[in-house]
């Protein structure tokens, strides 16, 4: 049962089915058409005003993987279950539950699962926030340079 205050706002949500949580819906991660991301789902868990942030939760299915890009806003991510790896500028880093990630402004960043399991985090964002910079086909060639930047984009499934 959610519990809320007299002035309507959540104050608990229990778990359910796994990752999951009441009266939170499960939604795609983005309406892109362009194929820029595979199998992600996002949940917003907590956004209000007086914060002015959210806390989201995404889940990256086995071999999935979240758009690159880049944006003025930072990110905080807490790992909560599963194994991958993330792009944060140049380093490319394995990921395991309860790691801790932080995404600086207008730092190319990319999250990938492993083929085995899915990857789940939380993810703390200003509430008011830009839209995401995808990098040109340029940028992208420059990052390409990088032999470890090169493998993980191209390499989806990396264990």
């Amino acid at each position: 049962m959610v519990e809320t205050t007299s002035s309507g706002r959540t104050i608990h949500r229990r778990r359910q089915d796994g990752f999951g949580w009441e009266k939170v819906e499960k939604r795609p991660y983005k309406e892109d058409d362009r194929a820029l991301f595979r199998a992600v789902t996002r949940q917003v868990l907590f956004a209000d005003e007086k914060l002015a942030s959210e806390l989201r939760y995404f889940e990256v299915a086995p071999g999935g993987f979240t758009s690159l890009e880049r944006h003025d806003h930072m990110h905080a991510v807490l790992i909560l279950r599963g194994r991958g790896h993330c792009l944060v500028g140049r380093e490319v880093r394995p990921l395991a539950a309860n790691d801790l990630v932080t995404v600086p402004p207008w730092t190319w960043h990319q999250f990938r699962a492993t083929a085995g399991e899915p990857l789940g985090f939380l993810c703390m964002v200003n509430a008011d926030r830009d839209r995401p910079q995808l990098p040109s086909p340029a940028e992208l060639d420059e990052l390409r340079s990088d032999p470890q930047i090169a493998a993980f984009l191209t390499e989806p499934t990396r264990t």
